[in-house]
């Protein structure tokens, strides 16, 4: 049987006789999990979800689709009564199951023990109907004693976590699927809204409106390398002007993002001559300190990972992608090496407190573990049930190096982080000392100017000798175990300046998030469930509404229009308090506090749920909904303002049906241009704007066919640069003929090309002649996938573009007498970037062009490069990611051939 696996050991949990079916999500648990049962148990993988909400009208099953509520899938007016269907891939596990179900005495539902697996192993219960006892077996770690404990300790189906589940799928498919056909009426087809998708979209849309609005400040300062004297240790230290005759001089966090100075500041500012001639009146002047204070510090460790922080941290410090980060936790969850990876807690077991005791006591001795346990119990704003933290599973963890012949090299990276941190949190303190020092003394102008240096020294390292969190540099973060050595001073001792610069700095704008910055936002704000930011990071870029430049997150101009229609008509749906206030509500239901269907009829229909001027407080969705649609501007909400022109014309980005472009009015006309995919909103700077206006959507004239007569044009098209030609607009009544087109070349840009090379590309497809034998015409295309030769059905490659105008019939001839070479035999083009070598299969990878663009491979596994990834900027990390997410999917599962039709043999009469 698929996913069936029948344990072999013969002691097991129970002793009684029974034959018992264990039910988890996937495979490769199944097998960990049947390892250590005894051969009383058989363990079988559901693959998952096995039934969901229709995913459309096909999936509606026809008894059901006259009904009004069928498009939702939930019956609004009984309860919010789900409609649930066995989803088609799944049909054949079910079968299976049942199957299996009639071999055993007892059913244990071993499902993950968070809200979704509590709605998997109910959805299971539910499908199946067993007709024998049933069970819930819970555990947070894969290991023998955690799974004999759990089989020997079953409890029921927790039904208020199932409700919370149901709810929270059974609001999001009402959000979704009312308020996603507004945005199809009026931004454009296809577009998508989601309770926790739309509100991180609005955070990154915030983010670059911020950048866009922001303006740069400039400010001055000297650098100086003073000198304590040959006896110093170290003798000279960097230090920085801070003030002048006393008023602090201006620094970056003095201005706003105006870049004016903010209110009620006082300070100095220095301009470039100012700091020059301060600089230049400071050179052999005496120098004193004029104050030392010192001062201890400690450091306390870091708590253990849960969700949110495990993706921050494998974030900065491996540049794993959040959906990177949980494809390998769950691999070694489910193969027995760390607890469950999906958890809100910070608290670990008085085993695994013992078990990191002992390994940091073993290692680094006891002066570096903590006089007491330490315990973590923070939680996050709306965290879930009280799982474990992530860390190494065992009562005695194994260390890296045992387990690095184990693993591959991200599951190697993500357990020694993990693993790191559990240790690191129970040692002792990092303790060191800072110092901070003024240096005073008179520029020949006769100002007093005070310098400022300060230092850092680590007596004692503590959990720094075990684990060192990564800092956000953009931010300004400073590492744990950083120092910064200044000499032993006393006041009035003197300095001198070894070298003086003046240096001039700019404000910068906020950083755009990244994966991790946005998670940690998301956390704070109390928005989504960290056990769901992966998912919703994917699914904003795969909706076009974000992608990424980098590691930064860049919004895309489809998320402006999106963002400003919610904000502008369903606030409350976007609203960051809001939304968190809903996280409450869902919890409540967890707990048993809140009643689901009364609940959701209040969200829907409205009702006295949530908190003042709530959704539900003000009428309910459908209410707010319905009542807006008519109300939307299209034309408004699909406009974003930027800025004037030289000429005071206002230039604004429209979101079309086809794209955005730009525009603004001239002499009462309206100019449009075309926007480039990868040009980030903040970017779009009044010079660029210039530019795009001047390459005007009609394209670029490059002479008449001396032939037909008619204009041809070399245009930028959605698909990448091309020429046409400019047909006359046809007779009344009469259908427009459809003109020429021809890509251009690789070789050719729209600024070269030439009218000479646009009519050698129209005149494609190009007859080479007739094959002698048959009389079939042979002819040179230049295709989506590369120039070639077609007889009839038969395509053959050639070799370059330029093959197409200069290859010949006899060498025509010639590649067809070839057998037809396909796949790996055909003749392999060089690649177009080499690269290292892959970090899980250790082989070289290569960038190579292929029928659906460039796309990396290790000559194991391919995967295509993204939108946002560029084969020039392509670095060895993103590919191995590409990589690791593609080896993640599988492979594409094959078509099934269509059956036979067989004809009944005839009757003998």
């Amino acid at each position: 049987m698929a996913g069936s696996t029948r344990t072999r050991k013969s002691s097991g949990a129970t002793g009684d006789g029974n034959r018992r079916l264990v039910i988890v999500e996937s495979p490769a648990k199944a097998r960990k999990i049947a390892s250590y049962l005894g051969s009383n148990f058989v363990v079988e993988s559901s693959k998952g979800h096995i039934r969901d909400l229709p995913r459309g009208a096909a999936d509606v099953p026809a008894k059901y689709k006259g009904q009004p509520w069928a498009r939702l899938g939930v019956d609004v007016d009984h309860d919010f009564e789900p409609l649930y269907v066995v989803t088609p891939d799944k049909r054949s596990t079910v079968t299976e199951l049942k199957e299996a179900l009639k071999d055993v005495d007892e059913l244990y539902l071993a499902t993950d023990g968070d809200r979704e697996g509590e709605a998997i192993a109910w959805h299971l219960l539910d499908t199946l109907k067993p007709k024998i006892p049933v069970r819930r077996m819970v555990f947070h770690e894969i290991t023998e004693p955690a799974i004999l404990a759990a089989a020997a300790n079953p409890r029921d189906l927790d039904q208020d976590l199932v409700d919370a589940q149901e709810t929270r799928r059974i609001l999001d498919r009402l959000y979704g699927y009312e308020v996603s056909p507004v945005l199809w009426k009026k931004v454009m087809p296809k577009l998508s809204a989601g309770r926790v998708q739309s509100v991180a979209t609005r955070i990154v849309v915030e983010r670059e409106r911020e950048r866009m609005k922001f303006v740069t400040a400039s400010y001055w300062d000297i650098s100086a390398t003073m000198d304590a004297g040959p006896d110093a240790t170290p003798r000279t230290f960097g230090a920085r002007l801070v003030a002048v005759d006393g008023t602090r001089l201006a620094s970056g966090r003095d201005f706003g993002s105006d870049g004016r100075l903010k209110d009620g500041v006082d300070v100095r500012l220095l301009d470039e001559p100012e700091a020059r001639q301060l600089a230049t009146g400071l050179v052999d002047t005496s120098l004193s300190v004029a104050s030392v204070e010192e001062k201890p510090y400690s450091r306390k460790p870091y708590a253990p990972f849960m969700t949110s922080t495990l993706q921050q941290e494998a974030g900065r410090k491996l540049r794993f992608t959040a959906d990177r980060t949980m494809r390998t936790a769950q691999k070694l969850y489910e193969n027995g090496y760390i607890t469950y990876m999906r958890t809100d807690s910070t608290t670990l077991s008085e085993t695994a407190i013992t078990a990191a005791r002992s390994q940091a006591t073993e290692l680094y001795g006891a002066q570096y573990v903590s006089d007491k346990p330490r315990q973590y119990t923070r939680k996050v704003k709306n965290a879930q049930e009280a799982h474990e933290a992530i860390r190494p599973a065992g009562e005695v963890f194994r260390t890296p190096g045992e387990v690095a012949r184990e693993l591959d090299s991200d599951e190697f990276k993500l357990y020694e982080l993990i693993w790191q941190r559990t240790i690191a949190s129970q040692m002792n303190d990092a303790r060191g000392n800072t110092t901070s020092v003024r240096v005073v003394g008179t520029a020949a102008t006769g100002q007093e100017c005070t310098f400022a240096a300060s230092g850092r020294t680590i007596t004692f390292a503590g959990f720094l000798k075990a684990y060192v969190e990564t800092v956000d540099a953009e931010a300004g973060g400073e590492s744990d175990d950083a120092e910064s050595r200044l000499p032993q001073l006393v006041r009035d001792q003197a300095v001198t300046a070894a070298e003086l610069s003046a240096d001039g700095h700019s404000t910068s704008p906020p950083p755009r998030f990244t994966e991790a910055s946005l998670i940690k936002t998301m956390e704070e704000l109390g928005i989504g469930r960290p056990s769901t930011y992966a998912s919703i990071i994917s699914t904003v870029q795969d909706r076009g509404y974000v992608w990424k430049k980098g590691s930064a997150l860049v919004p895309s101009w489809v998320a402006f229009a999106v963002v400003g229609l919610l904000e502008r008509h369903f606030g409350r749906l976007v609203d960051y308090d809001f939304t968190a206030a809903l996280e409450d509500e869902l919890d409540g239901i967890a707990a048993g506090r809140q009643q689901r269907t009364t609940w959701l009829s209040g969200f829907y229909f409205g009702g006295s749920v949530g908190p003042e001027s709530s959704v539900g407080r003000s009428g309910g969705l459908k209410k707010l909904v319905g009542s807006s649609v008519e109300e939307i501007d299209a034309r408004e909400v699909n406009s974003i303002p930027l800025f004037a022109d030289a000429e005071g014309r206002t230039v604004v980005v429209r979101v079309g049906r086809y794209g955005p472009y730009l525009e603004r009015e001239v002499d009462g006309a309206s100019q449009r241009a075309n926007l480039p995919d990868d040009l980030p909103p903040d970017e779009l700077s009044t010079d660029i704007a210039e530019k795009l206006f001047s390459t005007p959507q009609e394209g670029r004239s490059l002479g008449t066919d001396p032939v037909s007569g008619h204009e041809i044009v070399a245009k930028e098209g959605r698909f990448g640069p091309y020429v046409t030609e400019v047909l006359p607009e046809p007779a009344e009544g009469k259908k427009a003929a459809k003109p020429r087109t021809g890509s251009l070349f690789k070789s050719m840009s729209l600024d070269t090309v030439t009218l000479d090379d646009a009519l050698k590309l129209l005149s494609l497809p190009r007859i080479v002649g007739k094959d002698p034998e048959t009389g079939a015409e042979i002819t040179a295309q230049n295709g989506r996938y590369g120039p070639y030769l077609k007889k009839g059905t038969d395509s053959r490659s050639l070799t370059g573009e330029e093959q197409l105008f200069t290859v010949t019939l006899d060498e025509a001839l010639a590649i067809y007498a070839e057998p037809k070479k396909r796949g790996r035999s055909a003749a392999a083009a060089p690649p177009l970037k080499e690269m290292g070598n892959d970090s899980v299969s250790g082989k070289p990878m290569v960038v190579k062009d292929g029928r659906f663009g460039p796309y990396v491979t290790d000559g194991e596994v391919n995967a295509s490069l993204r939108k946002s990834d560029s084969v020039e900027g392509l670095t060895d990390e993103r590919a191995s990611e590409l990589l690791a997410e593609k080896r993640a999917k599988g492979p594409a599962p094959k078509k099934k051939a269509a059956p036979r039709k067989r004809t009944p043999a005839k009757s003998k009469s």
